[in-house]
């Protein structure tokens, strides 16, 4: 493997997505598995956006399109973004991309040279340090513990800011953990980043999904000044059921903006033209949107305490999640004991005996930088949820 670069060398799959696929192939054996390992909603797209996109279909808009987007699409989220935050963006500091992955990646891409650091808080996505790797950047991880609620805190962060450091990445709502950062919590850590002069990578797909009454809180609305080092990172695919879509975006300043807008037109170039228009229906306010989302999240939200009963019932301890849909469960307590004739020694350990013994797979999270946890998904029925725990109940008992 000689020819192979270093980056393609030193670069990690896709943990969830590895996990998944094995989980697809054990159903498409005739396993009767219940798979807690998904990131996306099991509902469908709905009907008012599929609609849109076959109209867009029957209106011919299945050509190559700007770059950054169609300008309508763009425009939809500069009015999203007002609505949402107060913010105002100009449709030339939106760049609509092949999903919110892609946006990241194009952020990273855009700010760092060899040898940045990005700070990136555990536990985070897996895909952020290999992003930033990628990037000739340097990823640097801020562990985190139960005392804060598994959260940054202000101390924490001056701590770890140094001259090297370029950017911070925030997830609010947080995967894996689903923890929430409440608006006086972000003002905190948007002084400190204010006055270090570090750009923010604010990753907000989840912000539609938070159960607790809590109001988004975007780090770009906390001043003009820490806007301008912004870049605010969404799209539609979890709160409108739309990940195989591949709608994201950015909104940044307009020099970050068009160098973003370079790099994707030497790589991929436009998103889906159709899933593009079918996106404006998406982010358009209307009663069938706010009917959708408001579905949408009291069937998570009725789910995330479904899951949290069983698994008191059980003595198991969690992250309480306040937002997206997943819970972290610590298994640390068993390692070093034999569960399945196996001796457990991690969570990939248990993750692993779980799915041969139990036919019960979940996510170890090893990856997400919280070595003592498994990631559960709630994006699934409260059926399966039922009959995963009383799996797992069998297996740990």
């Amino acid at each position: 493997m000689d020819f192979l670069s270093q980056k393609a060398k030193n670069i990690a799959p896709s943990l969830t997505l590895t996990i998944t696929a094995k989980a697809n192939k054990l159903k498409a054996d005739g396993q009767d598995i219940v798979s807690f390992t998904a990131g996306e909603p099991d509902f469908n797209t709905p009907d008012f956006v599929i609609e849109a996109a076959k109209a867009a279909l029957d209106k011919g808009f299945t050509k190559y399109t700007p770059v950054s987007g169609i300008l309508p699409l763009r425009d939809a989220i500069c009015k999203s973004l007002k609505e949402k935050h107060g913010l105002d963006y100009a449709p030339n500091q939106i760049v609509v991309s092949c999903g919110a992955k892609h946006s990241l990646y194009n952020s990273f891409l855009a700010l760092l040279n060899e040898g940045d650091e990005v700070l990136i808080v555990s536990p985070y996505w897996l895909s952020y340090p290999e992003m930033v790797t990628l990037a000739s950047g340097v990823p640097k991880i801020i562990s985190t513990d139960n005392k804060s609620n598994y959260k940054l805190t202000p101390a924490l962060l001056e701590k770890s800011i140094t001259k090297k450091t370029k950017a911070i990445v925030l997830n609010n709502p947080s995967n894996p953990s689903g923890i929430v950062y409440t608006k006086t919590e972000l003002v905190k850590l948007a002084e400190i980043i204010e006055k270090a002069g570090i750009f923010v990578i604010s990753d907000e797909i989840y912000d539609e999904l938070i159960y607790t009454g809590e109001v988004p809180f975007s780090l770009a609305s906390y001043s003009e000044q820490l806007k301008d080092k912004t870049v605010v990172i969404n799209g539609v695919s979890k709160a409108y059921a739309m990940t195989g879509w591949r709608i994201g975006y950015t909104a940044s300043n307009t020099a970050l903006a068009t160098a973003m807008d370079n790099i994707q037109s030497q790589t991929t170039s436009n998103a889906n033209s159709i899933a593009q228009h079918a996106s404006i229906t998406a982010l358009t306010p209307s009663g069938k949107t706010d009917k959708f989302l408001e579905g949408l999240k009291n069937t998570f939200l009725i789910r995330r305490n479904l899951l949290c009963n069983l698994l008191d019932d059980i003595k198991l301890s969690y992250i309480k999640a306040d937002g997206a849909f997943y819970i972290m469960v610590d298994v640390s307590n068993f390692f070093g004991k034999v569960l399945g004739g196996k001796q457990i020694n991690s969570a990939g350990d248990f993750a692993e005996t779980l799915v041969e013994k139990a036919l019960v797979v979940t996510i170890p999270c090893e990856a997400f930088g919280a070595n003592n946890f498994i990631r559960l998904s709630y994006a699934v029925g409260e059926e399966d949820i039922k009959k995963g725990i009383e799996r797992i109940k069998e297996f740990i008992s």
